[in-house]
C-alpha cells in the first residue's frame, strides 16, 4: 500500500510539473527601465514622418483654391489641383511643403507652401502595434514620451484570459541592425500598480501578449 502511494504522489509531481511548464514561457532575461508616469521634461521626439492614409491640409498663401485637405493614398502619394501624383509618404509636413512648392513655381510665382497633419497613422516605423489578448488590438502612433501605461490605455486593457506578465516587447536596435525581445509585466502594472512595470515606448515597437492556458 505504502508503495502505491508513493507512486501516486510521483505521478501527481510529474504532472503539476508538467502543468506548470506548459503555462510558462521562457523569459527572455531583459528588462527595460522604468518610465516615469508624468514626465517633467517633455521633450520632442524624432520628426514625424507622414505615412499612407494620413490625412493633410495643405495651404497656399493667397492661392487657397491650390490647397486644401488631402488623404495620401495607400501607395504614399496625394494629389492636388494643379499636382498629380507627388510622393508624401517617407517626408516630414517640412519637406512635403518644399517639394510642393518647387512643384507649383511653374504656375505661381515665388509659392507660399504650408503642410499641417490633421489625422496620423505614420509608417510603421512609426507606429506601436499592440496584439494578442488585449481588449481591442491595434497599431497607434507613436507619442513623444510614450510609455506602455499610454498604450494599454488605447487598446482598452488586458483581456479576461491574458498573461500579461508574460507578455514581450519586440524592438528594432538601430545601432546593432538586430531585433530585440524583453520581458514586460503588464499585470502587474494594472492590476498591482507596479510603477516599476511602466516602460518608455519608442516607435515601431511591438508588444505581444499572450493567453493563459489555463
Amino acid at each position: 500500500m505504502r508503495v502505491n502511494m508513493v507512486k501516486l504522489a510521483l505521478a501527481a509531481g510529474v504532472s503539476a510539473a508538467a502543468l506548470t511548464g506548459c503555462a510558462s514561457t521562457p523569459s527572455t532575461g531583459n528588462r527595460l527601465p522604468a518610465a516615469t508616469f508624468v514626465g517633467s521634461d517633455d521633450i520632442a521626439g524624432e520628426k514625424y514622418i507622414i505615412g499612407p492614409l494620413d490625412s493633410l491640409n495643405i495651404f497656399v498663401w493667397r492661392n487657397t483654391d491650390l490647397g486644401g485637405k488631402v488623404q495620401v493614398r495607400p501607395d504614399g502619394m496625394i494629389t492636388t489641383p494643379l499636382i498629380s501624383d507627388l510622393q508624401a509618404a517617407g517626408k516630414t509636413p517640412a519637406e512635403l511643403a518644399e517639394d510642393l512648392r518647387l512643384a507649383l513655381t511653374q504656375y505661381v510665382e515665388d509659392p507660399r507652401v504650408s503642410v499641417m497633419v490633421d489625422s496620423f497613422q505614420g509608417t510603421f516605423g512609426q507606429q506601436i502595434r499592440i496584439v494578442g489578448a488585449t481588449a481591442k488590438p491595434a497599431s497607434l502612433p507613436y507619442r513623444a514620451n510614450m510609455t506602455l501605461l499610454d498604450a494599454m490605455i488605447e487598446v482598452g486593457g488586458l483581456s479576461e484570459y491574458a498573461a500579461g506578465d508574460r507578455a514581450r516587447l519586440i524592438r528594432h536596435d538601430k545601432a546593432s541592425g538586430a531585433q530585440k525581445e524583453y520581458d514586460l509585466k503588464i499585470a502587474r502594472l494594472l492590476k498591482k500598480g507596479d510603477t516599476g512595470a511602466n516602460v518608455r515606448l519608442e516607435p515601431g515597437d511591438v508588444i505581444i501578449i499572450p493567453e493563459s492556458m489555463f
